[in-house]
């Protein structure tokens, strides 16, 4: 998994055997160790909600996405276009654009050697 933070976005990006194991109901955990300063904790997981979900500590995220929503998208693989939920904030008007994509690279090129 990985993760990318930019101003109101945060990008979370999969690869086919995590999105495997979210699809087999496991979640998916990343830990980052800052140097000595502090570790930031993200698991990612699908839940029966019909929109995405952002919880936590500012040490240990959790971010759960829609099944169904990414059931779906998993059966139009591969695309580049991936999901897009806007998020609450404790500020209305400045929404967390949450973006889930699965990275198909890997895929796409056994298919073409093939």
């Amino acid at each position: 998994m990985k993760l990318q933070i930019e101003g109101q976005s945060l990008r979370v990006r999969i690869g086919e055997r995590e999105l495997a194991q979210l699809l087999a109901g496991q979640s998916v955990d990343l830990r980052t160790l800052f140097a000595q300063a502090f570790a930031i904790s993200c698991s990612l997981r699908l839940g029966p909600h019909g929109d995405a979900r952002f919880s936590g500590t500012p040490d240990a995220w959790l971010i759960e996405l829609p099944d169904g929503a990414v059931r779906e998208h998993a059966s139009r693989l591969p695309t580049r276009e991936g999901l897009t939920f806007a998020l609450p904030t404790m500020q209305d008007d400045e929404p967390l654009q949450l973006l889930f994509d699965v990275d198909v690279r890997d895929s796409v090129r056994q298919r073409r050697s093939s």
